[in-house]
């Protein structure tokens, strides 16, 4: 059977030497369909972004564009606007019928930390091949705020995959018929992708509608949970009855979907990347979201999907309603042994407008 590997099968991987590590597995690293990935204690300061290409290793590069060493053994500052590279923890040897692909974790993509995973002879980023044998390595570019990493600090998660597991057109109006994947009275299903949209409208008595990031703050610990006041890191926004947001050139916002998501347990689903057609913006770089998301067995389900967006190059209006993202699901190999969800002491499940964990609820 194909599909998504759940928990049981990732730990799978670990006893049987396809996935090994320089120090044993955290507690909590296994998710229900991925795997989160810890750095290690070097970064490389490097001129520029790179893929190593099909005929060189990453170290070949790193040893030509690396300016300089740092040690992340006792944590360091990593500033905004540099890009680095760290050898991860984790290394594969994947049988060949196994592939993986990697994305940023929620609570990176929330504090505006672009990050991809590269491999050895790697020709595009986060995307592993069936059977790859070799390291991981993670570029890291903090784009709004300046941030502390260190040794075990996990930014991304891998997610593998045996042999197809993409829905279909077909199935995907199937699956929304039977289980309500999005919450719409006339949900927008293309290809193998069903569309979210933005909500404008605000929540609350005051009408908020999402944050922008402010420049020139004070770091930000990513190991460190409600540490920071949020007024300190980011600009509330309010719809003030206009049930619009001019996005800036170059800022950076959290902001929610009108609908709310469901993933049923059998299934995962990705937030597809930007998409030209619908505007000059991106949005979410964080794009997993595992089985259970948005699930409550017991009656009632859903959790918005919060977006990260940053526009790029002209301002650009976005009107309530519209579309802003698309989901993908893909079928899991197995039912996990846990769903995403309070038992996990998952940071989103029935989230709505939210930012990351690192900051403290207003009261």
């Amino acid at each position: 059977m194909t599909g998504i590997l759940a928990d049981r099968a990732i730990r799978a991987l670990w006893n049987e030497g396809a996935l090994k590590a320089e120090k044993a597995l955290d507690r909590d690293q296994i998710q229900p369909a991925s795997l989160d990935l810890r750095l290690g204690s070097k970064a490389f300061r490097v001129r520029a972004s790179f893929l190593p290409g099909p005929s060189k290793r990453v170290a070949d590069k790193l040893d030509r564009l690396k300016l300089h060493v740092i040690d992340l053994s006792e944590g360091a500052v990593l500033e905004t606007g540099c890009v680095y590279i760290v050898p991860l923890l984790e290394s594969l040897e994947l049988p060949p019928q196994l592939s993986a692909s990697a994305n940023p974790k929620s609570s990176t993509g929330r504090l505006d930390i672009f990050t991809r995973l590269i491999t050895d002879y790697a020709q595009e980023f986060d995307q592993i091949p069936a059977g790859y044998r070799g390291p991981l390595y993670l570029e890291i570019s903090p784009k709004t705020f300046p941030i502390i990493v260190r040794r075990g600090s996990r930014l991304s998660q891998i997610r593998f995959r045996d042999g197809q597991s993409l829905l279909r057109e077909d199935e995907m109006l199937a699956l929304h018929l039977a289980e309500t994947l999005v919450a719409s009275d006339s949900p927008v299903i293309s290809g193998s992708s069903i569309a979210l949209s933005i909500d404008l409208k605000g929540t609350g008595p005051d009408g908020l509608i999402g944050y922008r990031g402010k420049r020139h703050s004070a770091v930000i610990d990513v190991d460190v949970k409600a540490a920071h006041d949020i007024y300190d890191f980011w600009e509330p926004l309010y719809s003030r009855g206009l049930n619009e947001l001019i996005l800036d050139p170059d800022e950076f916002y959290i902001l929610v979907s009108r609908e709310a998501v469901h993933v049923p347990p059998l299934y995962a689903a990705e937030m597809v990347p930007f998409d030209p057609l619908v505007g000059e913006f991106r949005v979410h770089y964080a794009g997993f979201f595992d089985p259970g998301f948005g699930h409550a067995p017991a009656g009632g389900w859903g959790s918005r999907a919060v977006l990260e967006v940053r526009s790029h190059d002209v301002p650009f209006i976005l009107d309530h309603g519209q579309i802003i993202g698309r989901l993908v699901y893909e079928r899991m190999r197995e039912l996990p042994e846990a769903l995403y969800g309070a038992s996990l002491g998952s940071n989103y499940q029935a989230q709505g407008l939210k930012l990351s964990k690192h900051f403290r609820c207003e009261t």
